[in-house]
């Protein structure tokens, strides 16, 4: 039996002004006719019945999650009361999933990635389930390819074997500068880090016991209560959890990790040239959502409500919203969402 655990509780923040922590990214249609976390629903509810579907997402975004997703069951919304990153995300998510379905193999996900490919991604999927079956001590990552240096996402080291869909994982490698990310993409082993997981739910919970025992001591004690008494137990004890990724206290001090290659037009869609990436443009490289003349201006991500015109720019981000107008230079783009702070 498989399962499927979407984690929809970012504020993206390198997205303001149109990501705010009222409506974050996963809530917005920032590419296509769906928003990022109805896109993610529908993919896995290819694969994934709804009824074995679980959104964990904070108390101010349930609402959205209800309006957004036909079909979620409101008992499979999970309710983080604070944000305490992801390790304590996913030992409450999988003991949710433990008390409804016990034995099982979860698929782990964020709310918020693109994926071009959905027929590549499901037999991946299903490849990997497979695996679990016969290797249910294991834990498999999806992958990616690199095309490119990029230093804003961890990478994977593997045992890399062409001949296998299913190669061992060395390590996990933080964010690296920008020479360490062209060396990994010329070694040719190492893969992005996507963010998505695939374990049995008993095998996770032993692993939190094991290298995060504060973590689960904490939280273990909703298996044995009904559903009024977890949100008041989880409401009273999530902030004595430990604020730890999973990645750095589960995955890197765990040795039975494999990787499966995702070659599914994936992206985190994580920063402004991702918008770039998957959006028409003009002759001149343009991306414009609104009416507008450009005059010898090349390369700008125009995200406008107004008509305007563009004169002799270059390389810029000008996106408007009820509240602000925001314009940046690209190069400089991931700044935007300290500005938050000042306004």
């Amino acid at each position: 039996m498989l399962c499927a655990i979407i984690m929809a509780g970012g504020k993206g923040t390198r997205f303001w002004p149109l990501s705010t922590e009222e409506k974050p990214k996963q809530f917005l249609n920032l590419l296509g006719d769906r928003t990022m976390i109805k896109m993610t629903y529908d993919r896995i509810s290819r694969v994934v019945p709804k009824e074995r579907i679980f959104i964990s997402t904070s108390l101010k975004y349930k609402d959205l999650v209800l309006e957004q997703l036909d079909g979620i069951l409101p008992q499979n919304i999970i309710v983080e009361p604070e944000s305490r990153n992801t390790s304590a995300c996913v030992c409450l998510s999988n003991l949710y999933v433990k008390k409804k379905f016990n034995n099982c193999n979860v698929i782990v996900l964020p709310s918020d990635h693109l994926i071009n490919d959905e027929e590549v991604f499901i037999d991946a999927i299903l490849d990997a389930n497979e695996f679990l079956y016969n290797n249910d001590r294991s834990i498999i990552t999806f992958g990616i390819r690199p095309d490119r240096p990029e230093t804003g996402y961890g990478y994977i080291n593997s045992d890399f074997n062409s001949f296998s869909k299913i190669n061992k994982v060395n390590s996990f490698v933080e964010k690296p500068d920008y020479d360490t990310a062209l060396k990994y993409l010329d070694a040719g082993n190492y893969y992005w880090n996507s963010g998505i997981f695939i374990w049995n739910v008993n095998l996770i919970l032993d692993l939190i016991d094991k290298f995060l025992n504060n973590t689960y001591k904490v939280l273990s004690p909703i298996l044995y209560l009904n559903q009024d008494e977890c949100n008041a137990f989880v409401n009273d004890n999530y902030s004595l959890t430990d604020n730890v990724s999973i990645d750095y206290s589960v995955m890197e001090k765990y040795n039975n990790i494999f990787v499966i290659e995702g070659n599914f037009g994936w992206d985190d869609v994580g920063s402004w040239s991702s918008i770039d990436r998957y959006s028409k443009k003009d002759v001149d490289g343009n991306v414009l959502n609104s009416a507008g003349v450009l005059m010898k201006s090349n390369n700008n991500t125009i995200l406008t409500k107004k008509k305007i015109l563009l004169n002799n720019v270059n390389d810029l981000i000008i996106v408007e919203t009820d509240d602000y107008i925001v314009v940046s230079s690209k190069k400089h783009a991931q700044d935007i969402r300290f500005a938050q702070d000042y306004m």
